[in-house]
């Protein structure tokens, strides 16, 4: 079956997408693509992140039950990638259901990561 679509980008929303598309820079190497007022963002081709300004933004409430999707990141070492990513301006929420196979993380803007080792 042919596809319907070609991905363009995951877009998170945000109230600031210059924070948090530096926050992700700082996680994949990736450069800026594009910038306007409302949006960045990172990385080229199929492969971007957009950051979108919403008015009135709300964070995610991990672990609670509003919709979200998380991103997975793989690091070579998961002591030191959540190291790192604490010091880039993640925070660890106490709720980890991933029995030390990943760890979620929450960006600045509140979205949760998992970062692991496979």
């Amino acid at each position: 079956m042919p596809p319907i679509a070609t991905l363009h980008a995951v877009v998170l929303d945000c109230a600031d997408p210059d924070q948090l598309a530096a926050f992700y820079r700082t996680v994949t190497g990736w450069d800026v693509s594009y910038r306007s007022e409302t949006f960045v963002f990172i990385g080229e081709g199929a492969t971007r992140i957009g950051f979108q300004r919403i008015g009135g933004y709300r964070r995610p409430d991990w672990p609670g039950g509003n919709p979200r999707a998380h991103l997975d990141f793989t690091v070579p070492d998961l002591d030191t990638g959540i190291a790192d990513l604490l010091a880039a301006g993640a925070t660890l929420p106490a709720d980890q259901p991933g029995n030390a196979a990943w760890t979620v993380l929450l960006d600045p803007a509140g979205h949760p990561l998992c970062l692991t080792t496979t």
